[in-house]
């Protein structure tokens, strides 16, 4: 399988190749190959622009960048020489608005599938949302079949997400906010992103901010539930702009207040024994964030950080098996975490020209 990858924070796409394996009834893997590429800065202003766009400029957008994705792919498997059976493509959100029936992820599956000769597993949201779900989060499917050794996995994207098991069943849902604001408030500097929080580190609180962010409402809402990138737009990114502060101290605060939250689900789901917080996304390369959240989350919770590889390209992994379970008709999508009527095996099959 090669997984395709591009999230919220809008740093680039994600590609792995991994080979994905049954054995009995225990699933593995192998991340074999690994890729990014970077948006350009006028991508990036297209794809951050795009929830604006008339339907039909929208339409086009969704053509020109699956050819795009699928230009991206045959390139890869060529460079590196690959055997793939199925491309699985997450596509990149433009709009998420579970609430009205609505998900939709740019990148359409037949021009990827044209552009780069191979079978395509892409649209893996919209079958929940019409099943009453939220569509999100996805990646708690791989969380519990490879890293189901961990009591918590929490990943640190443009959105931080948890999932966990509870008596039974897996549950997982958007905390809050992660990349998606640090990166923002880097941008105003001409920096894609803080690299190792080390401006955040050099920074202070501003209380403020911080107590603005604390009260956005979503925090109160119960799960499951998901953001995307219209609830930033809207809620969040006018406290940053009206913040007159320091790049340093608004990272700052940022920081704190992401490890905050992260760290009241756990404490508020915490069985009382010693545990581990497993983490991963772009966020975990962010030092100060993880020495903030193992502070926050105290001696009782291990926050453990694996090797770069998996960290950058764990849900290209999972996306991966997505398409692998898709392909087995078997479950990827559990309705304890995203709400739905019944679990599902969702994703649509495109075939090359």
């Amino acid at each position: 399988m090669l997984g395709l990858m591009s999230g919220t924070s809008l740093d680039g796409l994600d590609l792995a190749y991994c080979h994905i394996m049954k054995n009995k009834d225990q699933w593995s893997f192998e991340i074999l190959n690994t890729k990014s590429v970077s948006y350009t800065v006028e991508m990036q202003a297209e794809l951050k622009d795009a929830i604006f766009l008339q339907a039909d400029k929208l339409l086009v957008f969704n053509n020109e960048y699956g050819t795009w994705l699928g230009e991206q792919s045959i390139e890869f498997i060529k460079e590196n020489a690959l055997e793939v059976d199925y491309i699985a493509s997450h596509g990149h959100t433009t709009h998420h608005q579970p609430q009205n029936g609505l998900t939709y992820q740019i990148g359409s599956g037949q021009h990827l599938a044209n552009a780069s000769g191979h079978r395509v597993v892409c649209d893996f949201r919209t079958n929940d949302v019409s099943l009453g779900g939220q569509g999100a989060p996805l990646v708690p499917i791989g969380d519990r079949l490879f890293f189901g050794n961990y009591d918590f996995c929490l990943n640190l994207g443009g959105i931080s997400n948890v999932s966990f098991e509870q008596k039974g069943k897996r549950i997982a849902y958007d905390i809050g906010l992660a990349n998606m604001i640090l990166n923002y408030i880097t941008r105003k500097i001409d920096l894609d992103y803080d690299k190792g929080g080390e401006l955040a580190r050099n920074g202070t609180i501003n209380s403020k901010m911080l107590e603005k962010l604390n009260g956005l409402a979503y925090y109160l809402l119960p799960h499951p539930k998901s953001i995307g990138y219209e609830w930033f737009v809207e809620e969040v990114a006018p406290i940053v702009d009206e913040t007159d502060d320091h790049i340093e101290n608004l990272l700052h605060t940022a920081v704190h207040h992401i490890c905050e939250k992260v760290a009241q689900q756990i404490k508020r789901n915490s069985t009382g024994n010693r545990q581990s917080l497993f983490v991963s996304g772009g966020g975990a390369l962010n030092h100060f964030l993880i020495d903030t959240l193992q502070e926050k989350v105290g001696s009782d919770t291990k926050v453990v950080v694996p090797e770069p590889t998996l960290i950058e390209f764990k849900e290209a992994l999972v996306f991966a098996l997505m398409g692998a379970l898709r392909m087995e008709q078997e479950i990827n999508i559990l309705c304890s975490v995203t709400g739905a009527k019944r679990d599902s095996s969702s994703g649509v099959l495109y075939l090359p020209n």
